[in-house]
């Protein structure tokens, strides 16, 4: 079963039209109910079940096209698996491997990419209930109104599982429980091994000041030296995908040309959003500076390698939590009058940016 019965041309707009129809319906519920009103929150339930629903039938059970672009690479290798080709154990993303050939033993390809969409899907449900509790639903709105949430559903899709499984690791209570979380993360997609890296860091070191004072300087580093931390990293990495750091440059919509202002500004959210509770409200939440100094690790790698092919796919490592960065602090504390008010606001601007990128920034 796949949604045939939409444009293939139009599928992904239609997913944005109705994410943004559901951010404009929540703004003016969160501008005329009160926080603790029953009609507000029976409005959560019903429209979080609504939108929990959709996104995993919509991203699911999309036809597999090349509109989607990877899309069809994954569609590839399910049927190699299905024609009885064995796991590579050489390959780094093992876990991804094993996980596509048993689903090619036992599921059709439709339900192939349905279980994908559920791994990256409800993780970040199970993630929104530990954090927002009774309010889980704003901040799942957030995610999937994510900038780059729909892209690594459909294309990235390996990369959105394992960002997915690393915040469910991230949200664990127990250390044994993120530990294992972060494994399979980084087995899904060894990218992961960057925001990992990051959030053990902080276990050690968790003064906001140093990595703050290092995403700043990772910026005037990167102008200076154009093209050098692309060299290094590609050289240092063994990995198959540092050919994205040293392959020629190529124009496509994602792809870098020059230093990415524009994506430098989108980062800036989480960064400002970030220095604006910690060093500005003075907030004391070691788990947040935790999460706020991991952003600022995964950011700054993409700052250093800004000019690679594909940068949206370093970006991602950091971009694919920047909705937990901006939000936490609005659902765990009370710091401003009108709270409620100005949170829809800022969950306004936050996917509006993502529509205005979609239908005006990217259709010049």
């Amino acid at each position: 079963m796949t949604i045939d019965f939409v444009d293939i041309f139009e599928y992904t707009n239609y997913y944005y039209h109705i994410i943004f129809a559901v951010t404009l319906m929540t703004f003016v519920q969160t501008q005329t109910m009160s926080i603790t009103d029953r009609r507000l929150k029976s409005y959560m339930r019903f429209m979080g079940g609504f939108l929990l629903l959709f996104t995993l039938i919509y991203m699911g059970f999309r036809p597999v096209h090349g509109v989607f672009v990877d899309m069809t690479t994954y569609a590839r290798r399910f049927n190699a698996y299905v024609a009885g080709r064995a796991v590579n154990e050489g390959n780094t993303d093992i876990l991804f491997q094993i996980f596509t050939k048993f689903s090619a033993t036992w599921l059709t390809i439709e339900l192939y990419f349905f279980l994908c969409a559920c791994f990256y899907v409800i993780p970040l449900y199970i993630v929104s209930k530990k954090f927002f509790k009774d309010y889980w639903f704003y901040g799942f709105l957030l995610f999937v109104g994510s900038f780059v949430f729909w892209s690594y559903g459909t294309n990235g899709i390996r990369n959105g599982m394992a960002g997915s499984l690393f915040l469910l690791g991230v949200s664990q209570d127990k250390r044994y429980l993120q530990i294992i979380w972060f494994i399979v993360a980084i087995n899904i997609h060894k990218t992961m091994l960057l925001p990992t890296a990051g959030f053990i860091a902080t276990q050690f070191h968790n003064k906001p000041h140093t990595y703050y004072g290092f995403w700043l300087a990772c910026i005037p580093l990167s102008l200076i030296l154009p093209g050098f931390w692309e060299s290094f990293f590609g050289n240092f990495i063994e990995d198959h995908r540092t050919a994205y750091l040293t392959g020629e440059v190529q124009e496509q919509k994602f792809s870098s040309v020059g230093f990415r202002w524009d994506f430098l500004f989108y980062s800036s959210f989480g960064v400002v959003a970030g220095w604006y509770y910690i060093f500005k409200l003075k907030l004391k939440d070691n788990f947040y500076v935790r999460l706020y100094n991991t952003y600022l690790v995964a950011n700054a790698f993409w700052i250093l390698v800004i000019r690679a092919n594909f940068s949206n796919r370093f970006a991602y490592l950091s971009w694919f939590f920047m909705a937990l960065v901006i939000a936490y602090p609005w659902a765990k504390y009370s710091f401003t009058n009108r709270q409620h008010q100005k949170f829809g606001w800022i969950m306004l601007a936050y996917i509006g940016f993502t529509y205005y990128m979609q239908f005006v920034y990217y259709a010049q």
